[in-house]
């Protein structure tokens, strides 16, 4: 079996960049996990596992308390930006020649999220005695369907390896903690007509224009702040697509608003669907997708403990993430990874070095207590 080599002791940078080199786009993750795998093999105070492309090592001390720190270690398809290069403050990206005002690492995954993959991998292969039992989780299919996701595959065969009692997702947050996040639901809400020749438009009934009405309660609507453990989430409903007609000389006989729902995490999925039910009383709804949010979890030891080494600054996470898969389980889960997360999936992908290092600190910091 071909196995990547991976030193898990060499500077953050560079060991990010060797993972940036490995090629991982989602569903041929094998050889990253191998290199992974093989690495942390050599650590005797590691129980190490491979499942699929997924790598579980962990501490088995007996400690007060266990965490978990996880990362997904698949990429999205390349964009011109396979391979690893670091980039200089003053000198410009290989993808667009922007002109960078710090040190970057460029290239693919380098944000989302090698980055925190190598703080995890030198993390797992360097605490030898932390203030807690670990669980470091490196996994494979986050980009792609959920049914393929690592950690739904790890859920289904060995729930144990995710008992714990917080979990840290090292996705890129800018290297701040980022706690729980939203819920989001999508549905159809639809109108019906009566379709008619557009030259005689009197004899049918325009669903399109029936939509008018729909499309005023999104206008009218005022989404929700709500707070929990001291953090403001703001929700969101908002119309996403519209469709309808067949033809240009058809009156249409149905349209469709399709919307999207981000709910608080304390809000469940079955009191996001009444709402959305309330809100458009009188129209057909169906819900295609509805995935819950995740709790903060703010109040557990381990939690406040990491929350302290980083001054006290948290930020409720906008947007859904594999927290809520955690959460789902009762392990209330954060991010905190470097890079930025509004350049993940793009071709100009890059992670600061002063993030690296910083993250890379927070981290270890806090494990060795």
């Amino acid at each position: 079996m071909v196995t990547a080599v991976l030193n898990p002791h060499a500077d953050i940078v560079a060991l990010t960049a060797d993972l940036v080199n490995i090629a991982s786009v989602s569903g041929d993750e094998n050889l990253i996990a191998s290199g992974i795998f093989s690495a942390l093999s050599e650590c005797s105070w590691l129980e190490v596992h491979r499942f699929q492309n997924c790598v579980i090592a962990k501490t088995n001390f007996n400690k007060p308390s266990r965490v978990i720190v996880a990362g997904h270690i698949d990429t999205v398809p390349v964009a011109d930006n396979a391979k690893a290069k670091l980039v200089a403050a003053g000198e410009p990206l290989p993808s667009d020649g922007s002109i960078m005002t710090e040190d970057v690492l460029f290239g693919l995954g380098s944000c989302d999220m090698k980055g925190g993959v190598a703080v995890a991998l030198r993390a797992a292969a360097s605490i030898q005695d932390p203030q807690f039992d670990v669980t470091y989780i490196f996994y494979e299919c986050e980009e792609i369907e959920s049914a393929r996701n690592g950690l739904t595959l790890i859920a289904a065969q060995h729930p144990e390896w995710l008992a714990a009692d917080i979990a840290v997702l090292l996705e890129p947050s800018n290297a701040n903690i980022e706690a729980g996040c939203q819920g989001t639901l999508r549905a159809r809400i639809s109108t019906v007509g009566t379709r008619a020749h557009s030259a005689r438009s009197w004899l049918g009934e325009n669903a399109i224009h029936n939509l008018g009405g729909i499309l005023a309660r999104l206008n009218e609507y005022t989404p929700a702040r709500v707070i929990v453990d001291g953090l403001e989430y703001r929700e969101g409903l908002n119309a996403v697509a519209v469709t309808g007609g067949i033809a240009g000389n058809i009156i249409p006989d149905a349209a469709v608003v399709e919307v999207n729902y981000r709910y608080a995490p304390s809000t469940s999925a079955e009191q996001a669907e009444q709402h959305v039910r309330e809100v458009f009383d009188g129209y057909l709804v169906e819900f295609t997708d509805n995935a819950p949010g995740a709790m903060p979890g703010l109040d557990r030891v381990a939690l406040a403990d990491l929350i302290a080494r980083v001054g006290g600054q948290v930020a409720p996470k906008f947007g859904w993430t594999d927290v809520a898969r955690f959460s789902a389980m009762g392990v209330p889960a954060v991010n905190l990874g470097p890079g930025d997360p509004g350049l993940a999936h793009s071709r100009n992908e890059f992670v600061p070095v002063s993030q690296l290092r910083k993250c890379e600190e927070t981290v270890f910091s806090w494990l060795r207590g």
